[in-house]
């Protein structure tokens, strides 16, 4: 049978972290941030305060520069086409593969709006270019897991462990954790509600490609059986 198959973006193909960060030291610089804030207090207070005082001010400091790092992403024109692939080459495998198995891709993202083109058509440009010819993209504004209930997805991949499990709870789609940083922890929850869990979304494919092989039922099949 054939595949329909969930890509979400950012994080899964596309390193939006690099970007951002390069968009944050623009406009902050290289630094550390070095609080002062609990030699700031007032010396009456008992440790705990001055530590709670300072991690909230610190929080609030953070949440400020988070908003202006994605307000001048919102201003940049067609910031979504800048980003470079986490695996060089994989948009591409991802295509042969489509092609060689029949399957359905639908590229996921939530991502906001940029100054210039669409979301929707700055991805699509980006895809294209990656070597992934007429890919079909969805911005979302909701859960994924209603999302991949109304596509009928078979499949997911996705580097959000929030979204696995949306997508496990509200859909029969199966979830693919691509978990990039060793997190025993975070492995062990995945597996314990049946997400599978790998390191790159080239260990995927020949999990996704093993049901096309003679004598190979590997994941397809379990996901089919659970």
């Amino acid at each position: 049978m054939s595949l329909r198959l969930g890509v979400d973006m950012d994080g899964t193909i596309a390193d939006l972290s690099s970007a951002y960060h390069d968009v944050e030291r623009a406009l902050f610089g290289d630094r550390e941030v070095a609080s002062d804030d609990a030699a700031e207090a007032d010396d009456r207070e008992e440790p705990g305060e001055i530590e709670g005082k300072a991690a909230l001010k610190a929080a609030r400091h953070a949440s400020r520069e988070r908003d202006q790092v994605w307000e001048a992403i919102r201003q940049t024109e067609d910031f979504w086409l800048g980003l470079r692939p986490i695996e060089p080459g994989i948009v591409r495998r991802l295509y042969e593969a489509s092609i060689a198995n029949g399957w359905e891709v639908f590229f996921i993202t939530q991502r906001p709006r940029t100054m210039g083109l669409t979301v929707q058509r700055q991805t699509q440009q980006w895809l294209i270019r990656e070597g992934f010819e007429t890919p079909s993209v969805l911005t979302l504004t909701g859960g994924r897991g209603r999302a991949a209930a109304a596509l009928e997805l078979d499949v997911l991949l996705d580097d959000h462990p929030k979204n696995c499990v949306d997508v496990r709870s509200d859909s029969k789609c199966r979830p693919i954790l691509v978990l990039r940083s060793p997190s025993p922890t975070a492995e062990a929850a995945a597996r314990h509600v049946g997400i599978e869990v790998v390191r790159s979304v080239a260990e995927a494919l020949p999990l996704l490609e093993a049901p096309s092989r003679p004598g190979r039922p590997g994941f397809f099949s379990r996901m089919f059986r659970s």
